[in-house]
């Protein structure tokens, strides 16, 4: 991207905010027409973006500003196969994991997708033994307990798909997640699990990440001090996702049960690879496939639709609106279905890691603001927890607001009583109450300030039919490419994640600092102190 080019942009945009006051009350009243007018279809998904603070002459700009940031040459770069990812040279390329065969997608000149369909293919029959019995652990028993053992990418996605489609999971087997390298997660998971019906997937790209291994180790010494020792139960207890098979072994680990992804797959956009294996055992490998037909669905309209109508573009064109000219630096993801309840966190990885960046492609500055800070929680609880910021405090969140026309679950209204929340909310937070109302409604004079709602903050609804695998996989893609609209316009690279290591190489020369009896220090004073305060506890045990 060229910010010299595109700068005029920028200026126009904020002119146009400066110029004009985007009242939502004034902007209903005067457009009758409105909410048709900004309400967008992308496959199942209905994306209602009326209460917004914007106007045609907002998204005018905002598409011009894409086009002069060359938006769609990006866009056609990225599924090309080009080396978007210009620090690490490699091309980015999610969205070949949910190519049908018959097309095409290109790294270096050659063709993945039938790479791509032969792990899905593997994991299909792996999954389907594990399912149907005829996977025997060490003891000849089947399997009842699987653990996926990850971080990260390796963790969130699947952790939060595996929430969202519990209604297509199966009942004779519980999949549970392990990140965290604090040993009460691992314990807390295996807890009640039966040694001689558990299997562990361990899922590593190099088979070196330190938690995962960590946990990894952990899991082994448990498995094998409930099963006798006997290392050869490994290969029957064990599977990995990994490129490296040499580790693998070495672990335990039969390479015929190893399943391959690419370094141009980023973890945060991986669960839909081999990465999502524990997934696919726990809903089957035709809700696995459905899932993947609700990627690609999004992906055709992304790649095909101009930017004017194109769902993930306006998303994230409207995240630099916000960010950068009006000036909001943090946004909320608000499911109203509990089964998404772990989507916020999801997205906090692909948006966060993504674009939290302060440099542009090459290398100089950004001379903006990038990533906003995501969060969120599951309606109806956040409204119990936060939304009183929302509505009344002194910094405007704009928010998505996501639901569903039908409930998997049937407990007569209570469906509807939900959803009365979402439309309610979304409707409070456009439009408020202003005092004159308060008063009117017979509220004392010196409470009319406590009672007034400012209105006026903005939200995206997103509908679907129902939360089905082609829905969840709709809906994660349209976030993974409003992602890459923001930082196409920011021109920064979305597809590292460095801002990761520092910390991770500080903490291998910690740990061994932990366990030297004298260890030269060489940290600043607070650090310095910290250790020692912990060695001398430890040494007090």
């Amino acid at each position: 991207m060229d910010f010299d080019l595109a700068e005029p942009h920028w200026e126009e945009l904020r002119d146009y905010q400066e110029q004009n006051r985007f009242d939502l009350r004034e902007q209903f009243a005067a457009d009758p027409q409105r909410a048709v007018r900004f309400t967008y279809t992308a496959g199942d998904l209905i994306v209602d973006l009326s209460k917004h603070l914007i106007d045609e002459g907002v998204l005018t700009r905002l598409v011009a500003l894409g086009e002069a940031c060359s938006l769609e040459q990006r866009i056609a770069a990225m599924f090309r196969g080009d080396p978007i990812n210009t620090t690490e040279n490699r091309a980015v390329l999610h969205v070949a994991l949910r190519a049908q065969p018959g097309d095409t997608f290109k790294v270096d000149g050659v063709d993945v997708v039938a790479d791509v369909r032969s792990v899905l293919t593997a994991m299909r029959s792996f999954s389907d033994r594990v399912r149907q019995g005829d996977w025997l652990g060490h003891t000849g028993n089947r399997i009842r307990t699987v653990v996926n053992i990850g971080i990260g990418g390796s963790d969130l996605g699947p952790a939060m798909a595996y929430e969202a489609l519990r209604h297509y999971r199966s009942p004779d087997i519980d999949v549970r997640f392990v990140s965290n390298v604090d040993p009460a997660h691992l314990v807390a998971q295996l807890a009640g699990a039966d040694p001689e019906a558990t299997l562990f997937v361990i899922a590593s790209k190099t088979f070196t990440t330190l938690e995962t291994m960590t946990n990894a180790r952990a899991a082994k010494s448990w498995l094998l001090d409930r099963l006798g020792g006997d290392e050869s139960a490994i290969a029957k207890h064990f599977v990995a996702v990994s490129t490296n098979a040499t580790a693998v072994a070495d672990f335990g680990i039969d390479p015929a049960n190893m399943f391959g992804f690419w370094d141009w797959v980023g973890g945060r956009y991986s669960f839909d690879s081999a990465i999502g294996l524990p997934l696919m055992i726990a809903i089957g490998a035709d809700a696995f496939e459905d899932m993947l037909d609700g990627f690609r669905t999004i992906d055709r309209h992304f790649r095909s639709t101009p930017l004017e109508r194109n769902v993930p573009a306006l998303l994230g064109l409207l995240g630099v609106w916000y960010r950068n000219i009006v000036g909001h630096p943090t946004y909320a993801v608000l499911p109203y279905s509990q089964d998404l309840h772990r989507f916020p966190a999801y997205l906090q990885q692909l948006d966060m890691e993504s674009n939290g960046k302060r440099v542009r492609l090459d290398g100089s500055a950004v001379p903006g603001d990038t990533g906003p800070i995501v969060w969120g929680e599951a309606g109806t609880n956040g409204q119990h927890a936060f939304y009183q910021l929302l509505h009344q405090g002194t910094s405007v969140v704009p928010a998505d607001l996501i639901g569903f026309l039908e409930a998997n679950d049937d407990l007569g209204e209570q469906h509807d009583l939900l959803m009365a929340n979402l439309f309610a909310q979304s409707e409070a937070l456009a439009f408020g109450k202003t005092a004159a109302e308060v008063g009117a409604a017979g509220v004392s004079p010196e409470l009319i300030p406590h009672r007034t709602f400012p209105g006026n903050r903005p939200t995206s609804v997103i509908l679907a039919p129902k939360l089905t695998p082609s829905v969840l996989g709709q809906l994660v893609a349209l976030y993974e490419h409003k992602v890459f609209v923001q930082g196409a316009i920011w021109g920064i690279n979305s597809f590292d994640q460095w801002g990761v290591e520092l910390g991770k190489v500080l903490a291998s020369q910690i740990i061994e600092e932990l366990g030297a009896e004298q260890p030269d220090l060489s940290h600043d004073s607070s650090t310095n102190a910290l250790i020692e305060r912990y060695k001398a506890h430890k040494r007090r045990l």
